[in-house]
C-alpha cells in the first residue's frame, strides 16, 4: 500500500515540475481532473494555510493595542492603580472588570516593562518600552485587516510530507499546533514542494467541523470560511461578547435606567439620572421617570462589521435619537456612544431585583439608621469640613447634622419635583451648605446620592448601622491601629501633583474614637478633624472619610478615599477627583 501511494505521488510530483513556476498567485488549478497532490510553499494555497495558522495576538488587545502581537506570559500591569500579574487569558478579564467598574471610562493601564511579545509567525521579541511597542503596533493593519485567518482552525495532530525539486521525499513530519504548523513552513524554502496526508479535518467558527479531501477542498475551504466571524481584532474587545439576537435579548429583558448622560459635549446627567428607557420586542421603547409622563418611540439595532449599533428615534425627545455604538455589553450595563460629543450608560433592573421606590420607602429607607457624609458639593466647591458627618433622620421629621462637637437640627420631608422625581428636602437654619432640596439621583445598597437640578451641588451619604462584627473584621482591625500612634505623611499628591514637603514637620494622630489632630514636632495640637471608615455596599471597597475644622492648613487631605493597602505600620489612600486626576496619601509609622 506504502508502495502505490508514494508511486502516484511521484507521478503528480512530475506533472508539477514540469509546470510549475516560481509563483502562484491563484489556488492551484486541477489539471485533465486530477488534482496535484502536491504544494509549493510559496503557493497561495500555502499562503491560506500560514494565515490560518498565524499566532492571533487580539486576545490582549486591551494592554497592547495591536491584534499583530500577542505579549507572552507572564507580565505585569498597573490598571487604575491596581497592580496585576497577568498569568493567562483569564487574568486579561481581570482588567475589563476593573475597566468596566469606572463609569466614566477614564481608566489607565501601565505595562511593566521589559515584555516578550510574539508575533503572528510565532517568533519572539523582547520590548524595553512603550514607544518601542508603539511603533510595532503602528504597522499593524487592525479591524480585522490583518493577515491571520480566525475563522476557521486545523484539527490537529495533522501529517505533512516534504519533497524538492528533484521529487526526492526529504521528511514526514507531524504537527501538533498552529506553532509547529507555522514554523514548519518559516523553515521551507521557496520552491519545496509539500503535501498533506489527507483527510484533514477543520473547525469552524461555530464550532462545526468539516473534512477536506484535497488541496483544492483545503483551499476552497479557508477561502469560503476566512470572513464568516468578527475576528475581533481592534481595541474595542467588548465586540465580541454578543451578536444582534444576544443584544436583542438583552435590550428587552428588563428596564434600563440612565446613569450617565452626554450630549453635543455637554453633560446632562443630572437631568437624566434614572431615567427609564423600557424597549419592548415590537420595536418600540417607553422613556420618562418613575410616576413621569411617558414618551413612546422606536428602536433597532445592528450588527455588522463596523460593530454593534443601536438606533432610537422619539417624535418628542429628541436628545436620544441618534445612531449609538454599543461599546460595552455585560453584567446589567450597557454604554453607548455616538461620536466624542454623546455618550449614554445605563444600568438594568429586573422585576425580582428592583424595589418600588416611593416617598413612604424612601422616608423609611434614610430613617431606619444614620448616614455618613461621603461627598458635599456646593456650586462645584467641596465642603471639606462637612466630610464624616453624621446625618440623622428621624420619624417626625426632624434632621441632625453632627460635626465633630456641633449638632445642628432642621427639618426634611420627602416628596416629590413637577416631573414626578423624588426630592428630599432639607432645611438646616445652622447649615446652609445641606439645605436644598435634594433631588434622589441614585440609590444603592447603603448609599443615597443628591444633586440639585441643573446646579453643581452634591451629596453623597452612606449607611451607619451596627452591623454583625464578622462583617466588619477589617474595620475592626483598622480600628485598633488608630491607638492615637504618631503616623508621618509619607506621600501626599493633590491631582496628581506631589507636595509631601507641605506636611514634613507635622503628625497625625487617629484615636479609634474616630478623631484625629495634627500635632507638631513638640507635641503641640494645629488642628483637629475626623475619620471615619466603611465598606462600600455597593463596591465591596473599603472607604475612608477625612475632615478637617474650617479653615484648618491641613483641609487639603480632606477627602473621601479608598483604601488601596493598610496594615499596622502603612496606610496607602486614593481618591479619583472630578478631572480624572488622583489624590494620594499615605501614612506610615
Amino acid at each position: 500500500m506504502k508502495k502505490y501511494f508514494k508511486y502516484a505521488m511521484y507521478v503528480s510530483l512530475l506533472t508539477i515540475a514540469l509546470s510549475f513556476t516560481a509563483c502562484q498567485d491563484e489556488i492551484e488549478e486541477i489539471n485533465n481532473g486530477e488534482e496535484p497532490t502536491a504544494i509549493t510553499a510559496n503557493s497561495s494555497t500555502a499562503d491560506l494555510i500560514q494565515r490560518t495558522s498565524s499566532n492571533d495576538g487580539s486576545c490582549d488587545n486591551i494592554v497592547d493595542g495591536t491584534s499583530c502581537y500577542e505579549i507572552n506570559f507572564p507580565y505585569t500591569v498597573e490598571v487604575n492603580g491596581i497592580t496585576l500579574t497577568i498569568d493567562s487569558e483569564e487574568d486579561i478579564e481581570q482588567i475589563e472588570a476593573i475597566f468596566d467598574s469606572v463609569e466614566d471610562d477614564e481608566n489607565l493601564l501601565d505595562i511593566i516593562f521589559p515584555i516578550t511579545i510574539t508575533a503572528g509567525d510565532f517568533s519572539e521579541i523582547t520590548i524595553n518600552g512603550f514607544d518601542e511597542l508603539r511603533s510595532l503596533a503602528a504597522d499593524c493593519k487592525e479591524g480585522g485587516e490583518d493577515d491571520d485567518i480566525e475563522c476557521i482552525d486545523f484539527v490537529y495532530p495533522m501529517t505533512l510530507f516534504t519533497f524538492n525539486v528533484n521529487l526526492e521525499q526529504t521528511s514526514t513530519v507531524e504537527v501538533t499546533s498552529d506553532r509547529e504548523l507555522r514554523l514548519f513552513f518559516k523553515d521551507l524554502g521557496g520552491d519545496n514542494l509539500i503535501s498533506f496526508d489527507f483527510p484533514v479535518t477543520l473547525k469552524l467558527s461555530d464550532e462545526t467541523t468539516i473534512v477536506v479531501e484535497s488541496n483544492e477542498e483545503l483551499a476552497i475551504a479557508i477561502e469560503n470560511a476566512k470572513d464568516d466571524c468578527d475576528e475581533d481584532d481592534d481595541d474595542d474587545y467588548n465586540d465580541d461578547d454578543f451578536d444582534q439576537d444576544e443584544l436583542n435579548e438583552e435590550l428587552i429583558e428588563c428596564v434600563w435606567f440612565v446613569t450617565e448622560f452626554k450630549r453635543n459635549d455637554i453633560d446632562q446627567t443630572p437631568q437624566y439620572v434614572n431615567y427609564i428607557l423600557n424597549f419592548k420586542e415590537d420595536g418600540t421603547v417607553s422613556t420618562g421617570f418613575n410616576g413621569a409622563t411617558v414618551v413612546e418611540g422606536t428602536w433597532t439595532t445592528t450588527v455588522g462589521d463596523d460593530g454593534a449599533k443601536l438606533t432610537m428615534e422619539f417624535e418628542n425627545s429628541t436628545d436620544f435619537n441618534l445612531e449609538w455604538d454599543v461599546y460595552d455589553l455585560g453584567d446589567d450595563k450597557i454604554k453607548l456612544y455616538s461620536g466624542d460629543s454623546n455618550r449614554v450608560v445605563m444600568k438594568q433592573f429586573c422585576d425580582e431585583d428592583l424595589e418600588e421606590v416611593t416617598i413612604e420607602s424612601i422616608t423609611e429607607t434614610l430613617s431606619d439608621c444614620s448616614w455618613i457624609v461621603k461627598r458635599v458639593k456646593n456650586n462645584g466647591d467641596q465642603i471639606n469640613r462637612l466630610l464624616g458627618s453624621e446625618f440623622e433622620f428621624q420619624a417626625d421629621g426632624i434632621v441632625t447634622l453632627t460635626n465633630d462637637a456641633t449638632v445642628s437640627e432642621g427639618t426634611w420631608v420627602v416628596t416629590t419635583n413637577t416631573q414626578g422625581r423624588l426630592v428630599v428636602a432639607i432645611n438646616m437654619d445652622d447649615e446652609p451648605a445641606v439645605s436644598f432640596d435634594w433631588l434622589l439621583t441614585d440609590l444603592e445598597e447603603g448609599m443615597v446620592k443628591f444633586n440639585v437640578e441643573e446646579e453643581f451641588y452634591e451629596l453623597v451619604i452612606v449607611k451607619n448601622c451596627i452591623v454583625d462584627n464578622d462583617e466588619e473584621e477589617d474595620i475592626t482591625f483598622i480600628k485598633s491601629i488608630f491607638n492615637n500612634m504618631e503616623w508621618d505623611v509619607a506621600y501626599f499628591s493633590e491631582n496628581d501633583d506631589e507636595s509631601t514637603v507641605l506636611f514634613a514637620d507635622v503628625k497625625l494622630y487617629l484615636e479609634n474614637d474616630g478623631t484625629l489632630e495634627v500635632r507638631n514636632l513638640e507635641g503641640e495640637v494645629y488642628s483637629n478633624g475626623t475619620w471615619f471608615v466603611y465598606r462600600n455596599a455597593f463596591s465591596g471597597k473599603l472607604e475612608m472619610i477625612i475632615s478637617f475644622e474650617t479653615g484648618s492648613n491641613y483641609e487639603p487631605l480632606a477627602n473621601d478615599y479608598q483604601i488601596l493597602e493598610i496594615d499596622e505600620t502603612r496606610i496607602e489612600l486614593k481618591h479619583e477627583n472630578d478631572t480624572g486626576l488622583y489624590d494620594h496619601l499615605v501614612l506610615e509609622r
